[in-house]
Protein backbone atom coordinates (compact mmCIF):
# COMPACT_ATOMS: atom_id res chain seq x y z
CA UNK A 1 0.00 0.00 0.00
CA UNK A 2 1.44 3.32 -1.04
CA UNK A 3 1.32 6.26 1.36
CA UNK A 4 1.47 8.74 -1.51
CA UNK A 5 4.77 10.11 -0.29
CA UNK A 6 7.71 10.75 -2.54
CA UNK A 7 10.92 8.90 -1.83
CA UNK A 8 13.19 10.72 0.61
CA UNK A 9 15.47 13.22 -1.07
CA UNK A 10 18.15 15.43 0.37
CA UNK A 11 17.82 19.12 -0.48
CA UNK A 12 20.28 21.92 -0.07
CA UNK A 13 19.00 24.96 1.79
CA UNK A 14 18.84 26.86 -1.50
CA UNK A 15 16.75 24.13 -3.13
CA UNK A 16 14.38 24.03 -0.16
CA UNK A 17 14.02 27.80 -0.28
CA UNK A 18 13.06 27.69 -3.95
CA UNK A 19 10.16 25.42 -3.07
CA UNK A 20 9.09 27.29 0.08
CA UNK A 21 8.34 30.98 -0.53
CA UNK A 22 8.38 31.85 3.18
CA UNK A 23 11.83 30.34 3.63
CA UNK A 24 13.03 32.06 0.47
CA UNK A 25 11.85 35.45 1.77
CA UNK A 26 13.54 34.83 5.11
CA UNK A 27 16.82 33.92 3.43
CA UNK A 28 16.64 37.04 1.25
CA UNK A 29 16.14 39.25 4.32
CA UNK A 30 19.15 37.61 5.99
CA UNK A 31 21.26 38.24 2.87
CA UNK A 32 20.14 41.87 2.75
CA UNK A 33 20.96 42.31 6.44
CA UNK A 34 24.48 40.95 5.94
CA UNK A 35 24.88 43.20 2.91
CA UNK A 36 23.93 46.23 4.99
CA UNK A 37 26.53 45.32 7.59
CA UNK A 38 29.17 45.04 4.87
CA UNK A 39 28.21 48.52 3.62
CA UNK A 40 28.88 50.15 7.00
CA UNK A 41 31.65 47.94 8.36
CA UNK A 42 34.29 50.51 7.45
CA UNK A 43 32.68 52.92 9.97
CA UNK A 44 32.99 50.46 12.84
CA UNK A 45 36.30 50.39 14.71
CA UNK A 46 38.35 47.33 13.82
CA UNK A 47 38.30 46.03 17.38
CA UNK A 48 34.49 45.94 17.42
CA UNK A 49 33.91 44.31 14.03
CA UNK A 50 34.18 40.77 15.35
CA UNK A 51 31.64 41.57 18.08
CA UNK A 52 28.82 42.53 15.69
CA UNK A 53 26.43 40.32 13.77
CA UNK A 54 23.78 41.40 11.28
CA UNK A 55 20.40 40.81 12.89
CA UNK A 56 16.80 40.91 11.74
CA UNK A 57 15.80 43.33 9.01
CA UNK A 58 12.23 44.56 8.76
CA UNK A 59 10.90 47.02 6.23
CA UNK A 60 12.72 50.07 7.58
CA UNK A 61 14.22 48.83 10.84
CA UNK A 62 17.48 46.92 11.11
CA UNK A 63 18.89 45.22 14.17
CA UNK A 64 22.55 44.75 15.01
CA UNK A 65 23.47 42.05 17.51
CA UNK A 66 26.50 42.80 19.64
CA UNK A 67 28.41 40.68 22.12
CA UNK A 68 28.56 42.98 25.14
CA UNK A 69 27.22 46.22 26.66
CA UNK A 70 30.36 48.23 25.88
CA UNK A 71 30.15 47.35 22.19
CA UNK A 72 26.42 48.17 22.23
CA UNK A 73 27.13 51.64 23.63
CA UNK A 74 29.76 52.39 20.98
CA UNK A 75 27.52 51.15 18.16
CA UNK A 76 24.59 53.22 19.46
CA UNK A 77 26.83 56.30 19.26
CA UNK A 78 27.66 55.42 15.64
CA UNK A 79 24.02 54.84 14.64
CA UNK A 80 23.45 58.29 13.01
CA UNK A 81 26.57 57.86 10.89
CA UNK A 82 25.59 54.31 9.92
CA UNK A 83 22.10 55.47 8.91
CA UNK A 84 23.61 58.25 6.81
CA UNK A 85 25.88 55.79 4.99
CA UNK A 86 23.02 53.37 4.39
CA UNK A 87 20.88 56.17 2.99
CA UNK A 88 23.65 57.17 0.60
CA UNK A 89 23.73 53.57 -0.64
CA UNK A 90 19.97 53.63 -1.25
CA UNK A 91 18.91 51.52 1.73
CA UNK A 92 15.44 52.25 3.09
CA UNK A 93 16.53 51.74 6.72
CA UNK A 94 15.30 54.55 8.98
CA UNK A 95 16.25 53.11 12.37
CA UNK A 96 18.80 50.74 13.83
CA UNK A 97 18.22 48.73 16.99
CA UNK A 98 21.23 47.44 18.91
CA UNK A 99 20.71 44.34 20.99
CA UNK A 100 23.13 42.49 23.19
CA UNK A 101 23.29 38.89 22.08
CA UNK A 102 23.45 36.46 24.97
CA UNK A 103 25.99 33.72 24.57
CA UNK A 104 25.15 30.32 26.02
CA UNK A 105 28.20 28.64 27.40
Amino acid sequence: MSSGRHPSRIFSLEQAAEEAPALSALMERARRSKSLLNQVLHRIPAGLRTQITAGPLDDTQWCLLVSNPAAATKIRHLTPLLLQDLGQHGAQVTSIRVKIQSRDR
